[in-house]
């Protein structure tokens, strides 16, 4: 099976990366760009068979090593 972790910055949490791409769209020409937020996405192949199972065990692994749940929010797709 194969999972993908999206992880975001929770909404209010101040974004810099996400800012300095917008600067730097608007400095490219992009002035319609209001706003940026940026994440990262996280693909794991599983050797698991039951899709339940996998996800469970993929959100453990969020709420651990892959997301500092203080900062940031995360989905899990499981295929």
């Amino acid at each position: 099976m194969k999972a993908r972790v999206h992880v975001m910055l929770k909404d209010g949490v101040l974004d810099p990366q996400g800012e300095a791409v917008r600067a730097a769209l608007g400095h490219m020409g992009f002035s319609g760009v209001e706003a940026v937020r940026q994440g990262k996405v996280i693909e794991l192949d599983l050797a698991a068979t039951d899709k339940a199972a996998a996800e469970a065990e993929v959100k453990a692994m969020c709420e651990k090593l892959l997301a500092n749940t203080v900062i940031e929010k995360y989905t899990v797709e499981i295929a």
